[in-house]
């Protein structure tokens, strides 16, 4: 079923977390937690500023789909029974069907300039790596401005494909630490081997970042390897029903996290920023596909349980807007790295 339209939503809906709306072009500071309403002008930050050459290097390798034991492949197959009854949303959806399928994934590495080989440092995993710098700019303007600790980042591209049956949601919207664990046994040695880089195992100096799906896997990551991690960056996060295979320990996937995940387990040692724009995504297929609503909901649950978090609702914007984030990027990063300790 075709996918509606997104509205342009108002941050002062009711149901929506009370909000503190800054004048345009103002971002909250980095050491501010709630819930801020910015826009709708979105100016890119001066650390995102075109820099050539960075101050720390970046390499790049691809990783094989045969060498995983994680993530051998799949791929969503073509639906003989089509795709549903576009005039009836309660008529049953066909069943999805998978094959094996091979796919290569580009893994890109910085590392900031400086850096003792061997010796133990912090630690940025991103989702959804493509060939733009542009948060490896952020990273190193961010670094040379002692705004956050020297760092290690490994940004990491999907297995391919997107939504239900595909290699990218079985890796991002799963909800369980089997991507945690695929980055740390089977990315992360790889990385240390070849870059003689320590990352450290100290959970407090590791940071997992994302977008849409990818953001659902940073929040995964954190929440289920704790572990691990304790630093989320959220961009549209995808906090709806995406998960596939179903699961009825999770059965409306990342949608169960401000429903009842959150609010019924004690409170983690995590600190989370988070973002969604007033024409995010929006699907008119049942109760768990809004993205506005459901990162509200998150907003709400976390300020309920006491977490830090810093929440915006940005105005004229999209989906894993480019915009917003060359405005964001820096104070996420800022955020994120405040009451670190090495």
């Amino acid at each position: 079923m075709p996918a509606r339209v997104a509205p342009t939503r108002d941050p002062n809906s009711p149901g929506y977390v009370k909000a503190k709306e800054l004048p345009d072009g103002q971002l909250p500071a980095a050491t501010e937690n709630g819930n801020f309403i910015i826009g709708p002008t979105h100016n890119p930050a001066p650390e995102l500023a075109p820099k050539d050459p960075l101050d720390g290097k970046v390499s790049v390798f691809t990783m094989e789909s045969k060498d995983s034991k994680i993530y051998p492949g799949i791929a969503r197959q073509q639906n003989v029974n089509g795709r549903g009854n576009p005039a009836d949303p309660a008529a049953p959806r066909p069943a999805i069907t998978i094959a094996p399928a091979p796919y290569s994934r580009k893994v890109a590495v910085y590392v900031p300039k400086g850096y003792a080989a061997g010796t133990e440092i912090p630690l940025l995993v991103a989702g959804d790596y493509r060939d733009d710098p542009w948060l490896f700019v952020a990273i190193d303007n961010l670094i040379a401005g002692k705004k956050i600790p020297p760092m290690v980042v490994v940004w990491l591209a999907n297995g391919g494909s997107d939504g239900q049956g595909s290699q990218r949601g079985l890796e991002y919207d799963t909800m369980s630490g089997k991507y945690a664990e695929f980055v740390e046994t089977e990315v992360l040695p790889l990385v240390e081997k070849r870059y003689n880089v320590k990352l450290t195992k100290n959970p407090d100096g590791r940071a997992a970042l994302g977008c849409s799906s990818g953001a659902a896997a940073a929040m995964s990551m954190a929440w289920y390897r704790t572990d691990l991690y304790h630093r989320v960056v959220s961009y549209s996060g995808t906090f709806v029903y995406q998960q596939w295979p179903p699961n009825p320990e999770t059965p409306h996937g990342a949608w169960d996290y401000h429903a009842t995940i959150i609010p019924n387990s004690p409170k983690k040692p995590l600190r989370i920023w988070m973002q969604v724009s007033d024409r995010d995504n929006y699907q008119n297929r049942d109760d768990y596909h809004d993205w506005v609503v459901a990162n509200e909901h998150m907003a709400q649950v976390l300020a309920d349980k006491g977490y830090p978090y810093q929440f915006l609702f940005t105005r004229n914007a999209g989906h894993c807007d480019a915009g917003v984030r060359s405005q964001t990027l820096p104070l996420a990063l800022e955020y994120i790295w405040q009451g670190y300790r090495k």
